[in-house]
């Protein structure tokens, strides 16, 4: 199993690097003017000087400029009155630096108390700081952990962010960050994605690295007759799936035997259903799913284990006729009936699990390539909580066509995207079409490295581990 290498780790300040909570807390009492409770906790842990001071305005009746002002100044002179890091903190730090791993500072502080916890800590520590003053909105939002991310050039999908409150936890996941949460006065629940420690002891860049999620190649393709209008079409099959390093391959148009032979090749795992349809992954395949009998048009399934997790893999081949695209006058969606009752049919057997992803021919367009079309097959499927993953790498129709009808169709053809990786639950890393080589048009088809006529659809994804508790 891969991992997504670690790009960069982000860390909190109040409560995570610093024992500066409880002098927050301290200061938020002092000018309230009395004890806070755990009710107080949301509009005080994790938030800007600004909403709590809106928040203490609302029952105080004073000014709101009044009140950040006396925060800004009752937390400041404790911060410099001594400013004392969390046990750990230093030497993860430190560990991070020698191991070349860039770090951020994200904090929902304003820049003057920032820039004296910098001072106190060593701001040649990080690469990068971003503070209340430097993003438009602040915590829960997002826009703090993506500014960092901007800064240093990395992926949100392969960054730790290392948190003390739920409010920063929500920031940080929201920017697609992998989550290590160290809670400094209120719990913090595990999740996936989101790791939870008592503190940052024994916390190193490699159990950092452990905590991103593994990578998950999804690739969909439709072999065209199996393969069988091309030469030494097994061997091609197989010389693509291992040039493209895919994990799972949702097949149409196997023509019986193909997922078997395939996977017997390769050393994996697979699932046939009917004549037509199979799944090939390298990792256990540990259900079958859907009918095991489907006809030559339909849906169906397999759970597969990666690490920890189980993920359902479904792939699909709606019926040909009628295809829109050769509608030349009046409305091209007019003939989906057929194909939105197939697709229908499939949904309502995958039902609400995720992790899911549902590939497949199609065999027809999508609502999210034609303006003012509304095709009811995609549009069944995105109504259902499906995302599509090409579509979320590429969201510009224009520039990024993504045409997977035809390699080997010419014009007058149409050509159009109407093979999908379709996904729930799961965030995209990257997707792509695929075709090897340059293959010849009909009728000389029989030499072509690529043994389809069809383009495959690749999709990246990242697949976090189950919740791991303190």
């Amino acid at each position: 199993m891969t991992r997504l290498p670690l790009q960069a780790v982000l860390f909190d300040m109040d409560g995570t690097l610093v024992d500066t909570e409880r002098l927050w807390w301290e200061a938020v009492e002092q000018v309230a003017g009395r004890a806070l409770t755990g009710a107080d906790e949301p509009d005080v842990l994790g938030r800007p000087v600004e909403h709590t001071a809106d928040w203490l305005a609302a029952t105080t009746g004073r000014p709101a400029a009044e009140l950040a002002a006396a925060l800004h100044r009752e937390f400041a002179d404790r911060v410099r009155a001594g400013i004392v890091p969390r046990p750990g903190a230093l030497d993860l730090l430190d560990a991070l630096a020698r191991d070349g791993v860039p770090t951020a500072l994200v904090t929902a502080s304003p820049r003057a108390v920032a820039d004296t916890v910098l001072e106190a800590l060593g701001a040649e520590r990080f690469a990068v700081s971003v503070t209340a003053d430097d993003t438009e909105h602040t915590k829960p939002a997002p826009d703090p952990y993506l500014a960092a991310c901007r800064a240093l050039g990395v992926d949100p999908a392969a960054c730790v962010a290392v948190e003390d409150t739920q409010t920063g936890v929500s920031s940080a996941e929201a920017a697609g960050c992998t989550v290590l949460a160290v809670p400094s006065l209120a719990p913090i629940e595990a999740a996936p994605g989101r790791t939870v420690r008592s503190g940052l002891t024994d916390v190193t860049p490699d159990r950092l690295r452990a905590l991103l999620p593994y990578e998950l190649r999804v690739m969909s393709w439709n072999l065209w007759c199996g393969g069988t209008k091309v030469r030494d079409h097994r061997a091609k099959q197989l010389k693509a799936i291992a040039e493209t390093e895919v994990d799972v391959v949702g097949l149409q148009e196997t023509f019986g035997s193909a997922a078997e032979e395939l996977a017997a090749a390769l050393g994996w795992y697979h699932h046939r259903a009917g004549e037509n349809l199979g799944i090939i992954s390298r990792y256990p395949i540990t259900a079958g799913l859907g009918d095991p009998d489907v006809g030559f048009y339909g849906a169906a399934g397999a759970r597969i284990a990666v690490g920890d997790r189980q993920v359902e893999i479904w792939t699909a081949h709606l019926d040909y006729e009628n295809y829109g695209p050769y509608v030349t006058d009046g409305d091209p969606t007019a003939h989906e009936g057929v194909r939105l009752g197939q697709m229908r049919e499939a949904l309502d057997r995958i039902g609400d699990v995720e992790p899911v992803v549902l590939v497949g021919d199609f065999n027809c367009p999508s609502h999210l390539d034609w303006p003012g079309v509304d095709w009811p097959v995609t549009k069944a499927a995105e109504e259902a909580g499906f995302r599509d993953s090409y579509r979320e790498a590429h969201p510009d129709p224009e520039r990024d066509p993504g045409h997977t009808w035809s390699p080997v169709e010419v014009h007058p053809e149409p050509q159009d995207r109407i093979d999908f990786v379709l996904h729930r639950g799961l965030t995209v890393l990257t997707s792509r079409t695929h075709v090897s080589g340059s293959p010849r048009p009909l009728p000389e088809v029989g030499d072509n490295e690529w043994p389809s006529d069809h383009a495959a659809v690749i999709t990246v994804f990242a697949l976090h581990g189950s919740a791991e508790p303190a």
